[in-house]
């Protein structure tokens, strides 16, 4: 991840390759806006905004010439879009200008990032922005910097964000939670875009110790045989097709004295071709991304601890592969959840709610405050939403509680419901429940599934399905591939669950 500091230099003396600073739409046109950019550059830029096209609005991104009075290479203007009626700028307008410029940088290693920020939280939107859209993913590339035609784009190894406010204790602090979250949401979307060769079960758990040796983050795995005497029926039935068997990866976060006790369930199908029903050729290669949901929870808990959280954080990391075989389970197999409960499979696509399945009634054992789990679950969820909004259905006061930690965290989660009727849907002769219900509102009936497995616990479940791979074009700070959605959500939430004390 880029170096990232703060600094209260001018931005005409900075020597950088690439200076940034916003435009903004305004009733006369475009404004260029800065903190201490000289009255001469902002005139002869406001100038040149009608005859360069430059309109301010939001995610345009222009370079230009930085000229004589900057030290800079370039100059880089990103929009801003028009101030609210406050006369200022939302902090993830700041935060998707600061990445959609970064982002949009070829070959500059080094990066200022003057955006107006009028105090500490502000000043944060932009360095997580700038760190967001700092992310390059590269494991596959050769040393020349090539596979076959295509070469990657120039790294960004400098972030500094110019302010007033540099020098300030609170600043300092906001700006190192920023760069925490942005290296947790950079780590999960290496494991998204990590080739299902190198990234299967046994290889998660093992990445999964690593990233938390020297943290105080306890980390438990059990393998196929701890899987059987668990009782954990789902998560054997769907890795029970790959030569790769599955795991459940337990990751705890223990504060002393915590002000509440938080379960996270992640599910980590790190390939699935649909098992016996297969899934169609077209499209399938982003089923790599599967386990977004195990990546999201597994570094959540990392940066709970990171930050000193004081909140008990258990994640459970749901993992399997989902391949068919001679020994993969068959549509019509009926088998037993851990707890009991029994389920009629009667579509093996239908994989993640059976992996969760486990997952939550383990994570409720344990009797937490809240379980939430994360997962691209269904394909219904990006008819509904899209693919920029996740869904979140679940206990009222839980599912309120997550709109409103992502509307602070910068990301789009949208309330469901889980309307009752539809539960009628799965059920099954020969079994306590089968796996599928009505195929319209199919994201709902999963969630009634997975509601099945809580009890009485205060439980959300996030569906990440769509937004957490961008199959198209890249956005604001958000980058071809894995996005790490979630993340920020998870952390926000743990946060306010840690100032109730």
């Amino acid at each position: 991840m880029a170096e990232l500091t703060l600094s209260s230099k001018n931005p005409t003396g900075v020597k950088v390759d690439a200076l940034v600073v916003g435009t903004q739409t305004t009733s006369d046109g475009v404004a260029v806006v800065g903190d201490d950019l000289p009255r001469d550059v902002v005139a002869e830029l406001e100038a040149l905004a009608p005859v360069l096209g430059i309109t301010g609005a939001r995610d345009e991104v222009r370079t230009v010439p930085a000229g004589s009075h900057l030290k800079a290479g370039v100059l880089v203007l990103t929009g801003l879009g028009a101030r609210d009626e406050s006369g200022s700028f939302a902090a993830e307008t700041l935060r998707r200008a600061a990445g959609a410029a970064v982002r949009d940088l070829k070959g500059a290693a080094s990066v200022a990032v003057a955006l107006p920020a009028k105090d500490e939280a502000e000043v944060a939107a932009i360095a997580e922005g700038a760190l967001l859209g700092a992310y390059s993913f590269t494991r596959y590339r050769d040393a020349s910097g090539t596979t076959g035609s295509t070469k990657p784009a120039g790294v960004v190894s400098s972030i500094e964000v110019l302010t007033s406010l540099a020098r300030g204790a609170k600043a300092k602090a906001a700006v190192e939670r920023a760069a925490t979250i942005a290296a947790a949401v950079h780590a999960t979307r290496d494991l998204v875009n990590t080739a299902p060769n190198d990234l299967f079960p046994a290889a998660f758990a093992d990445i999964a110790k690593a990233a938390a040796k020297g943290t105080g983050v306890k980390v438990t795995v059990l393998d196929e045989k701890g899987l059987a005497s668990g009782g954990y029926g789902g998560i054997l039935a769907v890795g029970q097709g790959s030569s790769r068997g599955p795991r459940l990866v337990k990751v705890s976060y223990s504060p002393s004295r915590p002000h509440a006790k938080v379960a996270l369930v992640g599910k980590g199908i790190t390939f699935d071709s649909g098992g016996i029903s297969i899934k169609p050729a077209k499209g399938m290669e982003a089923m790599k991304s599967d386990m977004a949901g195990a990546a999201a929870v597994l570094h959540t808990v990392l940066a709970a601890s990171k930050l000193g959280l004081p909140v008990a954080v258990t994640g459970w990391l749901c993992l399997a592969e989902n391949m068919p075989s001679g020994t993969a389970q068959r549509p019509s197999d009926v088998i037993t959840i851990r707890g009991g409960k029994t389920v009629e499979v009667l579509n093996t696509d239908a994989e993640g709610r059976l992996v969760m399945a486990d997952g939550l009634v383990a994570a409720v054992e344990e009797k937490p405050d809240v379980v939430l789990d994360v997962a691209t679950l269904t394909g219904a969820q990006m008819v509904a939403l899209g693919t920029r909004v996740s869904a979140v259905m679940g206990s009222d006061d839980v599912r309120g509680e997550v709109v409103a930690a992502a509307e602070a965290a910068g990301e789009q989660f949208w309330p469901m419901p889980l309307p009752e009727e539809l539960a009628a849907s799965m059920k099954s002769k020969v079994a306590d429940i089968a796996n599928i219900g009505d195929r319209f509102g199919g994201m709902l009936v999963a969630g009634l599934f997975l509601q099945e497995f809580v009890g009485t616990t205060p439980w959300a479940h996030l569906d990440i399905a769509g937004p957490s791979f961008n199959e198209g074009s890249a956005f604001g700070y958000t980058p071809v591939g894995g996005t790490g959605v979630a993340v920020r959500t998870l952390v926000e939430l743990l946060e306010a669950r840690a100032a109730k004390k």
